[in-house]
């Protein structure tokens, strides 16, 4: 059964994480029942909500709600979600290609002119996260160690050009190379793009590879719900692209495809993609993707450009930069973006990091449309930069986004607070909002956050304790370090959300509110802040 907290007054406070979970707001009596526990879809299916395979900003992983059962073991998908699989037989292994295929790859560089000088920097090579580039000498900072002409990219170009061009105009890009991706796979020795293809992994860390018992681990996480919203966008695409081209085009697609082909694609598209080579720039770039992340790469600068090549620089190249030096038989990496949670990392790339920067959760706030002031705080949030629905996206360690607190305040305004909200005040209200308005609605977002975060630490099935007695112990594999990384994470930026509060609650008798700075400013206080009548002779 689904039951929401209501407020008396019709105000409401919603925090919520994927389903729309209702908290009280400003009044002194409210019903609090029962926390909305759904299902997790933590975004629409609309292009807008998941730009053609630009970064996934916090706005997509931030709806997360809160998934519980009593079930020790639930059932996270539906069958629909898995599939018989047809083209990637062994996905469950076979993750590093074999050297007779890397012999094959770099044979096809070197004829397709992504090798230039002999011998080129770096060379292909096995390194303990799969494949990686390794330095052939010594490279100072700086140093062009790859250059890969723009005949080898993947991108809408080379759909158009290659025989599915033409039943493939106005899909997503990423969905028009997701079944060239499959359809050159399938094809075997009588594709071009065989030696890349062989070299790409069946599967990565990410979750959207996880199995049902892997994810049992994320319990109660962003991060889970976000990885079933992926899931879900992916099936939905994937339904539509499969009853309008693959089973009307049977002829053009030698293979069956199915949905974890497709997934695969998403996957692959997702973890090798540079930044600003995405959306309708989507482009893979073989031997170029072969460059892994370090967390010792702390600059924020870009390590590639595109530029231009040959007479007139007509011809595009994608060049990459060593960020670092790096010596003769090292690796070398670059810093995929310093910007993303390791929610983030996980869900793209399949791994997490142990910095601090790195652990964050996302607040979402919300003005319900039930409010009796919607309109009037609408306008006003829009006003400001924010709309209906806003996301704060804490850090551990870190403070509150700036305009946290007067969003709260705005949505939990009500009773004797709500003289602020007309007109008169429009111009001067956000300023009114960024200092305490009232105690008790000072009080309210106190206790509605708390509440909020309590909510969402029961949900998850291990204390941070036992997390951290799992991390120092060891002997973790690689995707459960990931799921507990993440939640333990996530659970210390909750109690640092409620400690916060908690201190502030604590706080509340000693702040100044709207109606004494409204009389200090009038000077009708004294020193003492008492009030000063003023009498008649």
């Amino acid at each position: 059964m689904l039951s929401v907290i209501h407020v008396t007054n019709g105000h409401a406070l919603k925090i919520h994480r994927s389903s729309r979970t209702h908290f009280p707001a400003g009044v002194a009596t409210m019903a609090l029942h029962h926390l909305l526990l759904t299902p997790p879809h933590p975004f629409s299916f609309s292009p807008p909500l998941l730009p053609l395979l630009t970064p996934f900003s916090s706005s997509t992983h931030r709806s997360i709600s809160l998934l519980t059962t009593t079930n020790p073991r639930p059932k996270l998908y539906s069958t629909a979600l898995r599939p018989t699989h047809a083209l990637l037989q062994t996905l469950d292994s076979g993750s590093v290609p074999s050297e007779s295929a890397l012999g094959d790859f770099s044979q096809w560089l070197r004829k397709n002119g992504a090798v230039g000088s002999s011998p080129p920097p770096v060379k292909p090579s096995f390194v303990p996260e799969g494949l990686g580039l390794v330095a052939q000498r010594d490279l100072p900072r700086n140093e062009v160690v790859v250059e890969v002409p723009k005949k080898l990219w993947i991108d809408a170009d080379t759909v158009a050009a290659s025989a599915i061009g033409r039943v493939c105009g106005g899909l997503k890009p990423w969905v028009a190379i997701s079944l060239f991706l499959l359809r050159e796979k399938a094809m075997g020795d009588a594709s071009p793009w065989r030696p890349y293809l062989d070299i790409l992994p069946r599967q990565t860390d990410s979750t959207i590879f996880w199995s049902e018992e892997e994810l049992l681990e994320i319990q109660g996480t962003q991060l889970l719900s976000t990885t079933i919203g992926v899931k879900e966008y992916v099936k939905s695409e994937f339904d539509q692209v499969e009853d309008a081209i693959i089973v009307r085009y049977k002829d053009l697609f030698p293979s069956t495809i199915t949905f974890l082909d497709f997934l695969w694609a998403f996957g692959i598209l997702r973890s090798r993609a540079f930044p600003r080579l995405r959306g309708e720039n989507l482009a893979l770039i073989p031997l170029a993707d072969l460059i892994n992340h370090s967390d010792a790469i702390t600059s924020g600068d870009p390590s590639w450009e595109i530029k231009g090549k040959g007479l007139f620089s007509r011809e595009l190249i994608f060049s990459l930069r060593t960020p670092v030096p790096v010596k003769s038989g090292e690796q070398v990496y670059i810093q995929f973006d310093l910007s993303k949670s390791n929610a983030e990392l996980a869900l793209d790339y399949g791994f997490i990091e142990s910095r601090s920067d790195r652990q964050a959760y996302t607040l979402t706030l919300e003005i319900s449309e039930s409010d009796p002031f919607y309109g009037d705080k609408l306008d006003i949030a829009e006003s400001n930069g924010l709309g209906e629905t806003a996301y704060f996206d804490i850090v551990l360690g870190g403070s509150l986004p700036p305009q946290m607190l007067p969003y709260l305040r705005l949505v939990a305004l009500g009773g004797t607070d709500a003289f602020l909200l007309e007109s008169i005040f429009r111009n001067s209200v956000w300023g009114h909002l960024e200092l305490p308005v009232s105690r008790a609605n000072e009080e309210t977002i106190c206790r509605v956050v708390r509440y909020a975060c309590k909510s969402a630490l029961s949900s998850y099935r291990t204390t941070i304790q036992e997390d951290e007695e799992l991390i120092n112990g060891g002997n973790l594999d690689r995707r459960l370090r990931i799921a507990v990384g993440v939640r333990a994470g996530e659970k210390k930026v909750l109690n640092q959300i409620e400690d916060i509060f908690r201190e502030r609650e604590l706080e509340l008798d000693g702040l100044e509110y709207y109606q004494e700075r409204r009389l200090k400013d009038l000077g009708l206080t004294g020193e003492q802040g008492e009030i000063i009548f003023w009498e008649s002779r």
